[in-house]
């Protein structure tokens, strides 16, 4: 099993999302999990409050 790690993602870091749905959008990392099949997620919630979950491998830490 290939697992993807980011190691320096952390809660609280801020963000930018480079890929997918999310796109252009940053924020703060709320919550980080990793999946059964390895894929990391985490939730961005933005300085409105407005709160998306992306794949770690889409964002970039600032």
């Amino acid at each position: 099993m290939n697992i993807n790690t980011i190691p320096d993602l952390k809660d609280g870091d801020r963000c930018t999302v480079i890929s997918g749905t999310h796109k252009g959008k940053s924020g703060t990392v709320r919550d980080i999990h990793t999946s059964k099949t390895g894929h990391i997620t985490i939730t961005v919630e933005q300085e409105n409050s407005v709160r998306f979950k992306t794949l770690g491998k889409n964002v970039v830490i600032l």
